[in-house]
């Protein structure tokens, strides 16, 4: 059997590490941990946004690396097909990897302006209008997916890459008090009753260090 390690950084601020994460468990593939610490340079870069390419999370599946988050998600949907990460149904499918890819290439003002910071929670946030239009984008997608596959997740019953793309801004949303209509707000419930963002969160908020830099003041 291959030896599997997924390496990540911080679970309070990194979305990508979360993506990639719940990408793996929800695969069912056994993995360990492989944690880059706060002072990382490489780590750092990332959070704050600073990297030009998305190197954390870095999958290793034996012989196999894989480090950009949708190619983790295609790869793992390849050898754990039985997980379903990804709609069997041909039109569900390519649109399901069309709102993934919006997402990992796009909402570059929300990332910004609501940067991921589980453990915190921000009363009377003021959303800049950039940001407003990816937040207002953002409920778009999940109204139409909502909708068109009858939730509870973007693509039916069961979480899809789409939901684990979209898992850091359920986050963000809750921390910043993003308001939603109720189906969107249903959403954000299904998701964070997962067991794996759960357990995330829990990890997230057990963590010790703090990036000043990602810590939000008014």
């Amino acid at each position: 059997m291959a030896t599997t390690t997924l390496t990540l950084s911080s679970k309070n601020y990194s979305s990508w590490s979360l993506r990639g994460w719940l990408m793996v468990k929800l695969s069912g593939i056994a993995f360990k941990e492989v944690m880059l610490g706060a002072d990382n340079v490489d780590a750092r870069a990332e959070l704050l946004l600073l990297s030009p390419s998305m190197l954390v999370p870095c999958l290793s599946h034996g012989k196999v690396k894989v480090w950009d988050t949708l190619a983790i998600g295609e790869y793992l949907n390849e050898i754990a097909p039985k997980a379903q990460l990804l709609p069997t149904n041909v039109v569900h499918r390519a649109h399901c990897r069309a709102i993934c890819g919006e997402m990992h290439s796009g909402f570059a003002a929300m990332r910004a302006s609501l940067p991921m910071n589980i453990k915190a929670r921000i009363k009377s946030f003021k959303v800049w209008s950039k940001a407003q239009l990816d937040i207002d984008r953002v409920i778009a997608i999940w109204q139409e997916c909502l909708a068109t596959y009858k939730g509870p997740y973007l693509f039916g019953k069961k979480p899809s890459l789409a939901d684990v793309m979209f898992a850091p801004v359920v986050l963000r949303f809750t921390t910043y008090g993003i308001a939603l209509d109720k189906p969107c707000q249903s959403y954000c419930k299904h998701v964070l009753a997962m067991p794996e963002m759960k357990q995330w969160i829990a990890d997230a908020m057990a963590e010790p260090d703090d990036i000043e830099e990602l810590e939000v003041e008014f």
